[in-house]
């Protein structure tokens, strides 16, 4: 019975570290934790895993579509990655985000902290405003600070834990601190 009793503990605590995290990066964020977690960022994690190494997003013809975007009181949003034909699409599939987030880390890469969903107003169908697996998508008119039509857009955080929610537009966890000068 002893033995058992080691042998479980020892499960246990082999097991509590990895609860809840999936990464610690060079900023010390801790990476995603499972019970922030919802059924549409579950499946835009298993939707963007390969895009984690930024290589493959560029391989697959993902363009830098924004320098790193922040915000002077309220985070980053970070470097966004399109895919010009998704774009204009005028559709939505959790499955295929219109652009990637990366965030700039002090060694020159890139890591993966979110997408984004978009849908320039012009090219929607929809009787009404559009929404992602039950999220309602804000709206941008225009002029904006993109360059863009109006357009409709939601954030998912897939890779890094959002204090403001999974689905806010700012994340306060990212930074734009490490963008190299043009």
């Amino acid at each position: 019975m002893k033995t058992l009793r080691y042998v479980m503990l020892a499960a246990v605590g082999l097991a509590l570290p990895t609860l809840g995290l999936s990464h610690d990066n060079e900023n010390g964020h801790s990476g995603v934790r499972k019970r922030d977690s919802s059924p549409l960022v579950e499946k835009v994690r298993r939707a963007t895993s390969r895009f984690r190494d930024i290589n493959v997003a560029l391989a697959e013809k993902w363009v830098p579509g924004t320098p790193c975007v922040s915000g002077p009181n309220s985070g980053a949003m970070g470097v966004h990655f399109v895919l010009p034909p998704r774009l204009s699409d005028g559709t939505l599939n959790a499955e295929e985000p219109e652009a990637l987030i990366y965030e700039p880390l002090a060694n020159g890469a890139m890591r993966l902290v979110g997408v984004e969903f978009i849908v320039l107003a012009n090219t929607w169908t929809g009787a009404n405003a559009p929404s992602l697996d039950g999220h309602l998508m804000n709206y941008v008119g225009e002029p904006n600070r993109y360059g863009l039509p109006a357009f409709y857009e939601l954030h998912v955080w897939a890779w890094e834990q959002n204090p403001n929610g999974n689905f806010a537009d700012w994340n306060t966890e990212v930074n734009c601190d490490k963008q190299p000068a043009e």
